[in-house]
Order: C-alpha cells, then sequence, then structure tokens
C-alpha cells in the first residue's frame, strides 16, 4: 500500500537526483544527437578517395605502405596500422613516440587495393571533434569521465524514483491523457510524465551503457596489468628486438587464425600500450552486434608465433556488448533516427522538468503528492471493504 512516508522518501530522491544530474544530462543529450549520426557527418567530409575501378582486387601487401609512410617521417616511429570503416584504406600512424600530442602524429593514408598513398589526413579540430570530447570527458579527462559516469547513474535513479513516485497514481488517469485545463502547470505536469515513461527503458538503456563507458580506460588498463607481464615471462632478461618481421605475415596468421573476424587495426611494438615484443592485433566479428567484440591478438615481432589470443575479461566483454546500445548504430539508418527521436524527447522531459521546478506555484508539489496519497489510500478503503 502506497504511504505518504513513500512518496515523500522516494520523492525526495528523485527531485535531487534529477536537479544533480540535468545540466549535465542536457549538455549528454545536445552533444549525442549529431553523434548518432557521425558515420554520415564524417562521410561528408572531403578526402582522397579509393580508386573504385580496382574494388574487387585482393588488398596489397601492408610492408610496402609503411615503409613509404616512414621515409616521409624516418626519425619518427610507426606505431600503428588500422583498417578504415567505410573505406577500402588503410591508415598508417607515424609519431615521435607512443605518447604523441594530436600535433605530434601524422596519419597516413593508402589504397588498400593499390597501396598507392592517398594523402596525409588532417586533424581537424573542428564542430565534431568539440561535440565528441564535451560528450565523452568534457575537456577534463579521466576525472570528466567518471563525473559524467556519476551523472549518468544519477539519472538512472531519477528514472526509477520517478515511476516509483508518479507511476501508481497514473494508473487512474487513461495512458497519455494530458489533463486540458487552464492551469499551465498540469499541462506540462502530465507532458512530463507522459514522456518520461515512453522513454523511460530507453534511458535506463542509454543512461547505464553511459556510465559502463566511462570505465572502459581503466578496465583495458587493468586487463593489459594483468596479461601483460605474464605473457612477458619467457622473455626476462632478454635484449629488446631492434629489427621486426613482417607485418604482412603476421596478419595473414591473425586471419588464419580467426576466418570469421575482420582485423581492425594492429598496434606496434611498445611498452605503453601493448607489449614491447609483439604486434597487439585487433579483431572483431562480421555481424552488426559482434563487430562490437573484439579480441586482441599478441603477435611476436620476431618469430611471427601468435603468442595469446586470449579474449578480453568477462568484465570488458560487457562493456563491449553494451557500447552499441549507447548509440543505437548496429541497426543502421533507421535504428539511428529511432534514436534521435528518443534522444529529442529526451530533451523534453528535462527541459519540462526544469520549468516545472522553477515556475511559480501556489500549492508545493509535495503538497500534491500527500494530496494525491489521501485520495489513493481513500479507494483503497473503498475496494477493501
Amino acid at each position: 500500500m502506497i504511504t505518504a512516508g513513500f512518496v515523500r522518501r522516494w520523492y525526495r530522491i528523485h527531485k535531487w537526483s534529477s536537479l544533480i544530474c540535468t545540466a549535465f544530462l542536457l549538455m549528454s543529450c545536445i552533444t549525442g544527437l549529431p553523434l548518432i549520426f557521425q558515420e554520415e557527418i564524417d562521410g561528408l567530409t572531403n578526402h582522397l578517395h579509393p580508386s573504385s575501378s580496382t574494388a574487387t582486387a585482393p588488398y596489397a601487401a601492408l610492408d610496402p605502405m609503411i615503409e613509404a609512410a616512414h621515409a616521409l617521417y624516418p626519425k619518427e616511429t610507426i606505431i600503428s596500422v588500422a583498417w578504415d570503416d567505410d573505406e577500402p584504406r588503410f591508415l598508417v600512424g607515424i609519431a615521435p613516440d607512443f605518447k604523441p600530442t594530436t600535433q605530434e602524429q601524422h596519419t597516413i593514408a593508402f589504397d588498400a587495393h593499390t597501396g598507392k598513398r592517398l594523402e596525409e589526413v588532417k586533424d581537424e579540430r573542428g564542430f565534431m571533434y568539440v561535440i565528441t570530447m564535451l560528450h565523452i570527458d568534457l575537456f577534463a579527462g579521466l576525472p570528466g569521465e567518471f563525473l559524467l559516469g556519476f551523472m549518468a547513474v544519477l539519472f538512472v535513479l531519477a528514472l526509477v524514483s520517478g515511476a516509483l513516485v508518479y507511476g501508481p497514481f497514473m494508473r487512474r488517469l487513461d495512458f497519455g491523457t494530458v489533463r486540458s485545463t487552464s492551469i499551465r502547470r498540469v499541462r506540462w505536469f502530465d507532458l512530463h510524465n507522459l514522456i518520461g515513461i515512453v522513454t523511460m527503458t530507453w534511458g535506463m538503456v542509454v543512461g547505464a551503457t553511459g556510465a559502463l563507458n566511462t570505465l572502459s580506460g581503466p578496465l583495458f588498463a587493468a586487463w593489459r596489468a594483468q596479461a601483460i607481464p605474464a605473457l612477458l615471462t619467457p622473455y626476462r632478461g632478454k635484449p629488446l628486438p631492434q629489427t621486426y618481421g613482417s607485418l604482412q605475415e603476421a596478419v595473414q596468421k591473425v586471419h588464419a587464425a580467426a576466418p570469421a573476424a575482420d582485423i581492425v587495426s594492429v598496434l606496434f611494438p611498445n611498452d605503453v600500450f601493448g607489449s614491447p615484443r609483439h604486434y597487439l592485433v585487433w579483431t572483431h566479428g562480421k555481424s552488426d552486434i559482434t563487430s562490437r567484440i573484439f579480441t586482441p591478438y599478441l603477435v611476436d615481432v620476431q618469430t611471427g608465433s601468435i603468442a595469446t589470443s586470449a579474449p578480453l575479461p568477462w568484465y570488458v566483454r560487457v562493456l563491449e556488448i553494451s557500447r552499441p546500445f549507447h548509440f543505437g548504430d548496429y541497426g543502421g539508418l533507421p535504428l539511428k533516427i529511432i534514436w534521435a527521436v528518443f534522444d529529442i524527447a529526451l530533451i523534453l522531459v528535462l527541459g519540462s522538468g526544469i520549468y516545472l521546478w522553477l515556475s511559480r506555484r501556489r500549492k508545493t508539489i509535495q503538497s500534491e503528492l500527500d494530496r494525491l496519497v489521501r485520495e489513493e489510500e481513500q479507494r483503497l478503503e473503498v475496494i477493501t471493504r
């Protein structure tokens, strides 16, 4: 049975969790809207495209591309090779070290079929860069990520508490009812509740997965701290390799070991993010869902043997599986449009919540809830007689 104490307790939780997270959540919703369509927006940028006449040709060998990129910056180090998601291009990263600033790193694009150098991809810190960084960490790094993660947790709590407070009273109204009275606050109150209950499940999914995404960096660091030292035990005391074997052969061995997967990128040997003795080859599945599930392969740069292909631990896998549900980018453009509609609806919920809090009123919401509790108690007494 609903009691006044129950309502007051959960109303306070709903009020303060909502008030604390609203500003951050509005920022996340506004910045998240263009990020839903990031692939489509990036496709509008001008860059040199691979030749369409070679689209059916096999991929060219990687080693000559690496040599060509290194020849452009002979005093720097190849740090990575990435497979372009949208076009048949290889992106070779080169920098002075494995902790470069954005200005120090160079990305050279090659036609994947012909091996021809296309261009140096410029890092233009324009609109989408600002939007992305605001959405991820507020330009504050890991502390900013944790802050937004905490706000996402408060948002989920606000949704749950809102349903507990207002849900029982909405049973007396037909679903979708917006009382047309002369009092504007009542209409906005009904709209706030209606849109909130419609978007609640979606909001909980996006909020929970958003909180999980903030843990990606620390979770990967935890995996590396556990896996890499054990892998390097047999090499202890031996000098670091000065020359590397063929990357093309390493990639072919990973293809043979995981024929059902696509290679995403290769990180060159280093003691910052990978192993100083191995190519770190990342793969993912080929379907819409499994394309978000990554598996690392460590390939010895001297012998070419695969040192390990152990899957990531369960806690990192949970993060990977949850990530597509946050961005809604695993079902093509139709799902992105649905995600955008829900995003706009959530902005309306937040805006109406701010209006209800700031607007002048003769009776407080707390007293109105107390009145509703009394009416509900009387209704239940009549039923039980």
